[in-house]
C-alpha cells in the first residue's frame, strides 16, 4: 500500500471516528488493519539505557521507525507507546513488510503482532469466612492477628489493572489515612469525567490506556465509556474494593442481599488504578470487553516506575498462549524483575481440563471457590416437591399461589428449531402468546443468565427458573434478575424436567430469596473455574491456589447497571459478581498484608508462603469438593484454599529470582528459539525451577528434581518430610530431615518420582493424572506442596 496513503489514513482517524456509525467504523478498521496493525517490538537491553532520559529513550525507539517509514511525521504518528521501565521496546502501527524489516535487524529481539480481543476481564463475607474480620476493634484482636500485625496493609501499594474505578464509592474514602508514601511516583490522570481531586490518600493514582484500543477500533464511543480512569463497566471497581476497600457499614446488593459491612482484605493499603479494558464496539458490555496487549504493556511500564508493590490483574487470554507471545506474561516478568508480585485470575473456562491461563511460573494464578453464604430461593412444584434454588433478584411473584410452569422449548416461536438450544431462552425465541403469565424454565448454555430472564420478561413471563447443565453441577451463580427468578442445580433441573413431562398441568411457585450464612459444605470449587494441567508448561502445576470467587459482594460503578445490560437502567453502589476475577483480588490483598509484615521478602517468597500454607478442608472438616460433590484435586485448587493468617509465618519458603525465570524460559524453549544468544549453552530442566509445587507429565521411569528452601520460621528448627504419593507412583525425599540453625539459612533436597513397575492396571492410566503431597514440618509449621503425575 502506498506510504503516503497510509499517512493520510492515520491523520484521518479522528475524523473517521466522528463521522462513521459504530458498525461501519468497525468495518473500516478491519479493512485498515489488513494493511496496518499494531506490533510490539522488543529490543536488546542496552547497558547505557539507565543513563538516558525518557526523551532520549523515545527518540532511540523512533530511530527504528525512521528506518522503515518514508516520512518522519509518519514514523512519529505511528508510535503508540515507548516502553521505558518494563522493557526496552515500543508499540507501533506497522505494515507486514515494515514489521518484517524490523525483525531482521540485529538489535531487535522479536516483533509480536497484537491480537484482536486477545485478553478480556475474567469475570465481604468472604474475608470473615477465611478468618479476617475487619469489623473487630484492635482491642478485640489477638496480638498475632494478621490484620493487626500487618497494620491492615498500611502503605503497601496495590496496582489494579482492570476497567477503571468509580472514585466516589465510599469504599475508597481516605478518612484517617496518613500521607501518601514518599516512594509513590505515580500520577492522577485526568479526563472529561475524572479530576485530580478524585484521587486521595487511599486512591493515590489512576491512569488509562487507549492508544492500542483506538488503533484497532477507532475513537472511543464516549456514550459507552469515559476517556479517563473512570469505570463505566463495574468490574474494576469491584476488584479494587475487594483488594483494599475501606470498611463501609450497612451496605447490600440490590434487594438487600448480603447486607452488612463491606471491606477489602487490606483496608489500609493504597490503590493505584490502571485502566486497560474497554467495551467492544457493536457488542453489549455483558458480552465482555477487550484489553489489548500493547496497552497492558504500557500499564506495566508505568506501574514499575510508579512504585507499586503488588499487581492484581483479573484479566486473561481466551486460551493459553506461549510465554514469549503472551503480553501479560511478558509484562509480569518485567514486574517480577522489579520485585512486584503479579497476581492473576486463572480463567472461567472450567470444568474442561487444560483451560487455565496466566500459567507463567512468575505469576500467582488463582482459582475460584465458594464461601459459606447462599441466597436461598426455593421452588415449590405442583407435585409437592420443594427444590433448592438461589437468587439475588429483588423481585417476588405478585401473589403467594401456584403459577403455570412451562419449559422454554415448548413456548418458542414457530420459526425456532426444536433443538436443545430452544430451551435456553435466547433473545427473541419465546412466544408472547405461549409464555405470558407463566413461569418459564430455561436451561444454561448459550447466552447470558440475566439475558435469559430478560427474554422471559419480554415475552410476558411472570417468573423464571434457570437450570444448570451437568457441567455446572451444584454451583449456583446468583444474579440481580429483572423479574422473580431462581437458579437450580443440574440434578434439580432434571427433576423439574421430569415433572414437566409427567403432567399437562404443571405448576410452580418461586419463593423470594433470602441471605443465609454459615452454609455447609464450604468452600467448594466453582465449576466455571479453569482447570489444569497447564497447556503451556504442564511441569508447572497451575492454578497455584484457590480463593473466594462465587457470589462476592463489592463496590460497583454507578455508570452501569448491576447486570451490565444496556436496557437495564437500575443503579447500585454494591453488587454481587462471580468469577476468578473475584478470587484474584482476594489473594492480592493477602499478598499485600504479607508485604506489610515482611517488606524485605521477594515476590517469589510471598507467593511460596501463600501456596505452601493453603488448606485442603472445608467447614465440615472434610476434603474440599467440586460443584458436583466429588473430591477436588490440585488442577482445580492448586495447593488448596488460601489461608492468609498461616501464610504470615510459613516456616520455609521456595525462593526464585528473575534470572531463574529467564533460565526457565531458555529451558522451555520459548526464549532460546527467539533469541538463542540470551541463553547459556546448558540450562537446568524446567522441572528444577525452585517452585513450591511439583509436576511430572508423561512420567517414564524415574525422574529426580531439586529444590532449595529458605528458613524464615525461627533461629533453629528441624523439619521432617512426609509424603502422600500419587497413585501408582513411589516418591522419595533426600534428605528426609533438614536442620536449620538460623533465619535465612538455605538447604536443598531432591525429590525422586518413579512409576511402580508392579502398579495395578488403572492406577496411573495413560495421560491421566494422579495427585499427592510433600509436606515439611517442624511440629509448628506445615509446608505443603502438591505433586501431580501422569504416565506416558
Amino acid at each position: 500500500m502506498n506510504t503516503s496513503l497510509l499517512l493520510l489514513l492515520l491523520l484521518l482517524l479522528p475524523l473517521l471516528a466522528s463521522c462513521v456509525d459504530t458498525k461501519s467504523l468497525v468495518h473500516v478498521f478491519d479493512w485498515f488493519a489488513y494493511y496496518w496493525q499494531v506490533y510490539v517490538v522488543y529490543l536488546r537491553h542496552n547497558d547505557d539505557s539507565a543513563e538516558r532520559t525518557l526523551h532520549e529513550i523515545e527518540e532511540h525507539h523512533l530511530s527504528y521507525l525512521f528506518s522503515v517509514k518514508q516520512f518522519e511525521e509518519e514514523a512519529r504518528s505511528s508510535l503508540l507507546y515507548s516502553y521505558k521501565h518494563s522493557m526496552n521496546g515500543f508499540a507501533a502501527l506497522l505494515t507486514v513488510d515494515e514489521a518484517s524489516q524490523l525483525s531482521d535487524m540485529k538489535e531487535v529481539v522479536m516483533v509480536i503482532p497484537s491480537q484482536e480481543r486477545e485478553y478480556s476481564l475474567h469475570t465481604t463475607r468472604s474475608w470473615e469466612f477465611i478468618g479476617l474480620d475487619e469489623e473487630l476493634k484492635p482491642t478485640q484482636l489477638h496480638k498475632e492477628d494478621l490484620l493487626l500485625k500487618s497494620q491492615y496493609g498500611k502503605d503497601v501499594i496495590v496496582g489494579v489493572m482492570d476497567s477503571g474505578v468509580w472514585p466516589e464509592s465510599e469504599s475508597f474514602n481516605d478518612r484517617g489515612m496518613g500521607p501518601i508514601p514518599l516512594s509513590w511516583k505515580g500520577v492522577c490522570q485526568t479526563g472529561p469525567t475524572f479530576k485530580k481531586s478524585h484521587c486521595n490518600r487511599k486512591l493515590i493514582g489512576a491512569r488509562y490506556y487507549l492508544k492500542g484500543y483506538e488503533a484497532r477500533y477507532g475513537h472511543l464511543n464516549t456514550t459507552n465509556d469515559s476517556r479517563s480512569p473512570r469505570d463505566m463497566d463495574g468490574h474494576g471497581t469491584h476488584t479494587a474494593s475487594t483488594v483494599g476497600g475501606r470498611g463501609v457499614p450497612n451496605v447490600s446488593a440490590l434487594g438487600g442481599f448480603s447486607s452488612g459491612t463491606a471491606f477489602g482484605g487490606a483496608p489500609l493499603a493504597r490503590l493505584a488504578i490502571y485502566k486497560v479494558c474497554w467495551p467492544v464496539p457493536g457488542k453489549g458490555k455483558e458480552e465482555g470487553n477487550t484489553c489489548l496487549f500493547e496497552d497492558m504493556l504500557a500499564a506495566f511500564d508505568d506501574a514499575i516506575r510508579d512504585g507499586v508493590h503488588i499487581l492484581s490483574i483479573s484479566i486473561g487470554s481466551t486460551k493459553p498462549i506461549n510465554y514469549t507471545q503472551d503480553g501479560l506474561a511478558l509484562g509480569a516478568l518485567q514486574a517480577t524483575k522489579n520485585n512486584i508480585l503479579v497476581v492473576c485470575s486463572g480463567g472461567n473456562e472450567g470444568p474442561a481440563p487444560s483451560t487455565v491461563v496466566n500459567t507463567a511460573p512468575w505469576i500467582l494464578t488463582v482459582a475460584a471457590s465458594s464461601i459459606d453464604r447462599t441466597f436461598v430461593a426455593p421452588v415449590q412444584l405442583g407435585n409437592g416437591k420443594k427444590i433448592k434454588g438461589q437468587s439475588a433478584t429483588p423481585y417476588k411473584l405478585p401473589r403467594r399461589k401456584m403459577y403455570q410452569l412451562v419449559y422454554a422449548a415448548d413456548v418458542v416461536n414457530a420459526d425456532v428449531p426444536k433443538t436443545y438450544i430452544a430451551g435456553q431462552c435466547l433473545p427473541g425465541s419465546l412466544s408472547s402468546k405461549k409464555a405470558k403469565g407463566k413461569i418459564v424454565f430455561c436451561l444454561r448454555g448459550n447466552g447470558t443468565r440475566v439475558g435469559k430472564g430478560m427474554e422471559v420478561k419480554r415475552a410476558g413471563g411472570i417468573g423464571y427458573i434457570l437450570g444448570n447443565s451437568p457441567a455446572n453441577g451444584a454451583e449456583l451463580t446468583v444474579d440481580a434478575h429483572v423479574l422473580p427468578a431462581t437458579a437450580v442445580a443440574s440434578e434439580d433441573a432434571i427433576e423439574i424436567l421430569k415433572y414437566l413431562n409427567s403432567t399437562r398441568t404443571s405448576r410452580a411457585y418461586i419463593y423470594p430469596g433470602r441471605t443465609v450464612l454459615q452454609t455447609k459444605p464450604a468452600p467448594l470449587m466453582a465449576a466455571f473455574s479453569s482447570r489444569g494441567p497447564s497447556a503451556v508448561s504442564p511441569e508447572i502445576l497451575k492454578p497455584d491456589i484457590a480463593a473466594p470467587g462465587l457470589n462476592i459482594l463489592a463496590a460497583w460503578t454507578e455508570g452501569n447497571s448491576p447486570t451490565k445490560i444496556e436496557s437495564d437502567h437500575r443503579r447500585v453502589k454494591y453488587n454481587i459478581l462471580s468469577g476468578t476475577s473475584m478470587a484474584c483480588p482476594h489473594v492480592a490483598a493477602a499478598a499485600a498484608l504479607l508485604k506489610a509484615i515482611h517488606p524485605d521478602w521477594s515476590s517469589a517468597a510471598i507467593k511460596s508462603a501463600l501456596v505452601t500454607s493453603a488448606g485442603l478442608l472445608n467447614n465440615e472438616g472434610k476434603q474440599i469438593t467440586d460443584a458436583s460433590g466429588n473430591q477436588a484435586d490440585a488442577f482445580q485448587f492448586g495447593s488448596g484454599h488460601f489461608r492468609p493468617a498461616k501464610a504470615a509465618d510459613p516456616g520455609l519458603i521456595y525462593d526464585a529470582s528473575y534470572t531463574d525465570y529467564i533460565l526457565f524460559l531458555c529451558s522451555h524453549g520459548d526464549l532460546r528459539a527467539k533469541t538463542p544468544s540470551l541463553c547459556p549453552k546448558t540450562t537446568p530442566s524446567t522441572q528444577n525451577l525452585n517452585y513450591p509445587s511439583f509436576g511430572f507429565p508423561k512420567l517414564n521411569g524415574r525422574v529426580t528434581v531439586r529444590r532449595t528452601v529458605t528458613n524464615v520460621g525461627g533461629k533453629g528448627g528441624v523439619y521432617f518430610a512426609t509424603v502422600e504419593p500419587p497413585s501408582g507412583v513411589s516418591v522419595k525425599v533426600s534428605p528426609p530431615i533438614m536442620h536449620f540453625k538460623h533465619v535465612g539459612e538455605k538447604k536443598s533436597f531432591e525429590l525422586t518420582v518413579e512409576a511402580k513397575k508392579d502398579r495395578q492396571v488403572g492406577t496411573l492410566k495413560n495421560s491421566m493424572y494422579s495427585f499427592g503431597w510433600l509436606t515439611w514440618s517442624d511440629g509448628i509449621h506445615i509446608v505443603r506442596s502438591p505433586i501431580a503425575v501422569s504416565s506416558v
